[in-house]
């Protein structure tokens, strides 16, 4: 009896209550799709700079400590793989006077225009032995003319956009690109 009358005075008027104080809440902001965005781009996984630094320099065959432009191994980790696109900007697909423009623009702040015969008008000339990470190795594949451009990393290795494997590092000691390498370039 005392049960029912506690209910009765006190549970019962507030389970009434409950309903029209959860309904009189007011809704949490309604975030725009652009805020989604951005802290999912925020929220993205990323490699941490300690992998990234073992991952490239087991790829380059270098010392840690030689992996010190976070920001360009970076860039190449999150272009690496995409599919070779004759006149591709984008993640889509990309070709190699492209990649190396956007590499450049990304990493660099300058601006390569063109294509990679036009794109080496832009560059001194410089030997093998002066390369340095950023220097732009030149290519001139079954043709007279300079057909490929690429971006020198470091130990002989270089990235680039290829026909059939996408973005990925090759080595200049490698047969095929010893035989079609023509020269190197810093841009002025």
């Amino acid at each position: 009896m005392q049960l029912k009358r506690l209910f009765s005075f006190y549970l019962f008027p507030l389970a009434f209550a409950l309903p029209l104080f959860i309904s009189s809440c007011r809704p949490a902001k309604e975030i725009s799709k652009t805020e989604q965005r951005s802290s999912e781009k925020e929220n993205k996984p990323t490699v941490s700079s300690t992998k990234l630094e073992k991952k490239y320099a087991e790829l380059l065959n270098v010392n840690e400590d030689r992996i010190s432009n976070t920001k360009l191994y970076s860039f190449i980790d999150d272009w690496y793989g995409v599919p070779y696109k004759y006149g591709g900007q984008n993640k889509k697909g990309i070709d190699c006077s492209n990649f190396a423009a956007t590499l450049y623009a990304t990493i660099y702040n300058k601006q390569l225009k063109g294509s990679s015969a036009s794109i080496f008008n832009q560059c001194k000339v410089i030997s093998r032995s002066d390369l340095k990470e950023g220097d732009l190795l030149f290519f001139k594949i079954e043709k007279e003319d300079i057909s490929h451009i690429a971006v020198y990393l470091q130990n002989n290795k270089f990235v680039h956009a290829t026909t059939k494997k996408g973005v990925m590092i090759d080595d200049l000691d490698e047969a095929y690109y010893k035989k079609y390498f023509y020269k190197a370039g810093r841009v002025n």
